[in-house]
């Protein structure tokens, strides 16, 4: 990954409050995060701090794609684009909005845990949840957005 992925940031896990009151440049390299070439050639580096998480902030959609889905190859991971914002569709009376917009691009999995391995890819589109009288009034887009790019939604929403 990160011969593929040399920029952007790669993170390791910690363990919840782990680095309370240690100051930051005293953490290690690996949690804190290091650009690819950076990344320890020592696997005991690895030990408790898989997966890996790799960020890379401001790219536009198009541009990591392709080196991304290379380097993941079988293994699991998630693209994950913020604050699209969703176009205007007045005859469904939603006017676009960018607040909780997301869209997710899982890899070989079917959850944002990356605990179900699958054979293939699936995107999650995050519509901000409304509901009124019971009735949930953003789900309609949700199946108006996929309908948009020749998806169909393919379960639920989440509540």
């Amino acid at each position: 990954m990160a011969k593929e992925l040399p920029t952007g940031w790669f993170r390791g896990q910690e363990e919840y409050g782990e680095f309370d009151c240690v100051p930051l440049e005293d953490r290690l390299p690996l949690v804190v995060g290091v650009r690819g070439p950076a990344l320890p050639a020592d696997p005991a580096a690895y030990e408790g701090r898989l997966p890996l998480e790799w960020e890379l902030l401001n790219v536009p959609v198009g541009s990591i794609e392709d080196a991304f889905t290379a380097a993941i190859g079988p293994s699991r991971g998630e693209i994950n684009w913020e604050t699209p914002c969703w176009p205007d569709a007045p005859e469904a009376a939603f006017h676009g909005e960018s607040k909780h917009a997301e869209v997710t691009l899982l890899f070989n999995t079917t959850t944002r845990d990356l605990d179900e391995p699958a054979d293939d890819h699936t995107v999650l589109l995050h519509v901000r949840s409304a509901l009124a009288d019971g009735r949930q009034l953003r789900e309609p887009y949700a199946h108006r957005l996929a309908d948009q790019l020749g998806l169909a939604v393919i379960g639920p929403g989440q509540r």
